[in-house]
């Protein structure tokens, strides 16, 4: 059993419907759900979080610029945006840094993040070693593991990060099946994000709507 964060995401920037999109599935069971930095503007993001909040659901904001301007602005904007959680990012400890004393739990990318879309890069041993450095830092809560955007034994990479440490570990990217729902579970993730796969169709073509999809989610992970 993992937690199901649904990301209102698209080719890693949030959808401009949103706010559309949420009132949709904001009575299908979801616990944890969320966006991006990039794609809407930074009010329309915080009377979003503000209207999850409100019908009780834990918020995760993932950031994905790909420059540490923009990356560390965006950690900034978060104490506006009042997430549960901040994900992602590859500058933690400056993160780590300006998230201290919010209440906002941190969640970084493990390995080389490179690209937007991002991709994970670096072999299985350092990244692991990386996940290790990380999760001992002050501040870093758990990882945000780019699992499936890497090219190698992707079952092997999600159990060995969930073996070497002692924090909660989210998959994300391009998680687009059950079978891939599996692994995560059968590895012992704490979490996983879909995003894309829900909106572009490849998850579960045969269900119409949107709910539909995402308690068909829930119950690939045992959420059901």
């Amino acid at each position: 059993m993992a937690e199901f964060i649904f990301m209102l995401t698209q080719h890693d920037q949030t959808v401009a419907d949103a706010s559309e999109v949420y009132q949709e599935v904001r009575r299908s069971g979801l616990r944890y759900i969320g966006f991006k930095d990039v794609g809407l503007p930074l009010d329309q993001l915080r009377d979003l979080a503000s209207k999850m909040h409100d019908d009780g659901h834990q918020v995760v904001l993932e950031v994905v610029n790909p420059n540490k301007a923009g990356e560390l602005r965006a950690v900034e904007n978060a104490a506006l945006i009042a997430p549960d959680y901040v994900m992602g990012g590859t500058h933690a400890a400056d993160i780590a840094a300006i998230l201290a004393g919010t209440g906002i739990k941190y969640f970084p990318f493990p390995g080389r993040v490179i690209n937007h879309p991002s991709d994970l890069r670096g072999s299985l041993a350092e990244i692991v070693a990386h996940s290790q450095a990380l999760v001992a830092m002050p501040g870093v809560d758990g990882l945000d593991l780019l699992a499936y955007r890497w090219d190698g034994d992707v079952p092997e990479l999600i159990r060995s990060v969930v073996v070497a440490v002692d924090k909660p570990v989210v998959i994300a990217g391009s998680i687009n099946s059950d079978a891939r729902i599996h692994t995560v579970v059968d590895a012992g993730a704490w979490a996983f994000t879909i995003g894309s796969a829900l909106f572009d169709g490849s998850y579960a073509p045969d269900c119409p709507r949107l709910c539909d999809k995402v308690k068909r989610v829930l119950e690939a992970a045992g959420r059901g």
